[in-house]
């Protein structure tokens, strides 16, 4: 499932969503290994704690594993608002690398990834936190008028995981946008770090100009997640019903990779549109979008075409398999590490 790793195990994905979908297909693969725990005994047992140590860790190890492809399609993302359309046509993702490269220096790929970094622990914190509560009000609410029925127990899991991703989204919000206009530098340097974006973006853009894009990031929750876990779940079982013999990891990755890719193609859109709103009056710019989501839609159509709702999904689409795998070896790592110490003392 999309958002319920934050159940035992909490690895954030996103936004996807919010952001960035393969990290829900390596969120799906963990829940399913937390859920077949019981049967696999040699499996290390570790606590609370140490699972959301191991999944922000994790998570944070493969953003920055990934950061060069992320920064690639931020770039790619915002091209529309201020770049001619000969420009565009022109972009190819050899190009654009090699323009950070030779203008920016190689280390430029992790613009904005220790903001990614900092993001990773306090959303995973909130996601887990605000999932078992949710829970356990949708349990009070739901399962206790239908108990035994399966049905009731998938809706309480979709539902308190997207009511989780939509607060953890908000919460933590700031820090995602300050990611985002750090990476969106180029040559011109005009936020100097994370605490001179806060800075400089609450003096001339207030308290509200923190949540620049919000509506965007959480209309994409849903069918992040809607997309995410039905997919998920339909490659899951036709897989397993053809070859009951394969190995659950190979299964879980497979399948985790798919669903990321479904999700990314259905969401992307709306992840564009949020990047573009979270530039707005960035740098002391002038205001590029004047009207709500469904203008700005309207606008991309009319001077990018279709294809300007897509613009950077191939750098998107590259990163997936490699986060999901990284986020999968990273965790069951620090999961052995960690049940070890805690065995010692």
């Amino acid at each position: 499932m999309n958002m319920e790793a934050r159940v035992g195990v909490v690895v954030e994905g996103g936004q996807q969503a919010l952001n960035s979908a393969h990290d829900g297909g390596a969120r799906k693969y963990l829940h399913q290994q937390g859920q077949n725990k019981p049967s696999l005994n040699q499996q290390p047992q570790i606590g609370t704690v140490q699972q959301l140590l191991a999944g922000g860790i994790a998570g944070a190890f493969s953003k920055t594993c990934t950061a060069p492809l992320a920064r690639l399609t931020i770039l790619f993302q915002v091209q529309g608002m201020h770049s001619d359309i000969a420009a565009m046509k022109k972009a190819s993702i050899w190009h654009e690398a090699s323009r950070i490269i030779n203008e920016e220096g190689f280390r430029a790929f992790w613009k904005g990834n220790l903001v990614t970094i900092a993001h990773r622990l306090p959303y995973s914190s909130v996601n887990f936190y605000a999932y078992e509560q949710y829970k356990k009000f949708l349990h009070s609410l739901i399962r206790e008028r239908y108990p035994g029925n399966a049905s009731a127990d998938l809706l309480v899991h979709f539902s308190g995981g997207g009511l989780a991703g939509i607060t953890a989204a908000s919460v933590t919000y700031p820090l995602d946008l300050v990611r985002t206009r750090l990476a969106a530098q180029r040559n011109t340097i005009y936020y100097r770090g994370i605490w001179h974006a806060f800075h400089t973006i609450f003096r001339e853009e207030g308290f509200l100009g923190m949540y620049k894009g919000l509506g965007a990031t959480l209309l994409g929750v849903g069918p992040s997640i809607a997309i995410s876990f039905s997919v998920y779940e339909s490659l899951r079982s036709f897989w397993q019903s053809r070859r009951p013999n394969d190995s659950t990891v190979m299964v879980s990755l497979a399948c985790g990779s798919l669903s990321g890719i479904a999700s990314s193609t259905a969401t992307f859109p709306l992840d564009l549109v949020r990047r573009r709103k979270q530039l707005e009056g960035a740098g002391g710019r002038a205001r590029v979008y004047n009207t709500g989501l469904y203008g700005i839609f309207k606008h991309i159509v009319q001077t990018e075409g279709l294809k300007g709702l897509y613009r950077g999904i191939l750098p998107e689409y590259y990163k997936v398999v490699p986060s999901v795998g990284i986020v999968f070896m990273t965790y069951e790592t620090l999961k052995t590490v960690l049940s070890q110490i805690s065995s010692r003392s």
